[in-house]
């Protein structure tokens, strides 16, 4: 009898309708995304390889793209999400190889990027020691990753600010805090859960900084050494 995989995200699928309408939602966050991506692009050597993880709409690496002269990839396991992204880097003119795959079982070789980062999307992973695990992997030694999250002690008022300031119709406004009440802050994590998982992955430790209502967890792969 073969067995029944688990379905590699939480929640439900951000395909079609639900995919378009985040896409035109999260569009008017290009702040955060550009302040993302500038702090990454300090971290990346010119010509460096970066890996986003679950890009969604593919706004962060479009302005990443924008930055330098960065080799980018971006890996989601929405199809709806990678014709979006494509078709934004296409308009935007930057050249960004969206593909589709599971953040669980990267369909690329070992040490393959200098440089991985995930955005708003590392708490709804099925799987977040085994995506760590291959981000580990496809990094190379030496590389960084970052993993940008909702902090679970993030306060009300904190999350209706940062809404407000991406300055919705009230409609989409008020569906977006509701979200962010209802299932995202149930799915986010606390400082303690991400050093956990960190601890239980490849990485063994991270860093872990606030950044904003969220966090920016830090990991390095560390340069195997004794090693002939």
């Amino acid at each position: 009898m073969m067995a029944v995989q688990s379905k590699p995200y939480k929640g439900m699928a951000m395909e079609g309708l639900i995919a378009t309408w985040y896409a035109k939602n999260t569009r008017h966050d290009a702040r955060g995304y550009r302040r993302c991506a500038e702090s990454v692009a300090a971290r990346v050597r010119p010509g460096g390889r970066v890996l986003e993880v679950a890009p969604g709409p593919g706004y962060l690496a479009i302005e990443l793209a924008k930055l330098g002269d960065f080799e980018i990839t971006g890996l989601d396991i929405s199809r709806s999400f990678v014709r979006i992204a494509r078709e934004n880097a296409a308009r935007a003119g930057v050249q960004i190889d969206f593909r589709h795959g599971n953040a669980s079982a990267m369909p690329f070789p070992s040490n393959s990027f200098d440089f991985v980062v995930c955005r708003a999307a590392f708490k709804n992973f099925a799987d977040p020691i085994g995506a760590l695990n291959e981000i580990h992997r496809v990094l190379v030694p030496g590389g960084q990753a970052s993993v940008y999250d909702l902090r679970k002690d993030a306060s009300r008022a904190e999350i209706d600010a940062e809404i407000d300031a991406m300055d919705l119709s009230w409609l989409d406004n008020l569906l977006t805090k509701a979200t962010f009440r209802v299932l995202l802050l149930k799915s986010a994590y606390t400082r303690q859960d991400f050093e956990r998982m960190a601890a239980q992955s490849r990485f063994g430790t991270c860093e872990v900084l606030v950044d904003g209502i969220g966090y920016d967890v830090r990991l390095t792969k560390q340069t195997e050494i004794g090693l002939s």
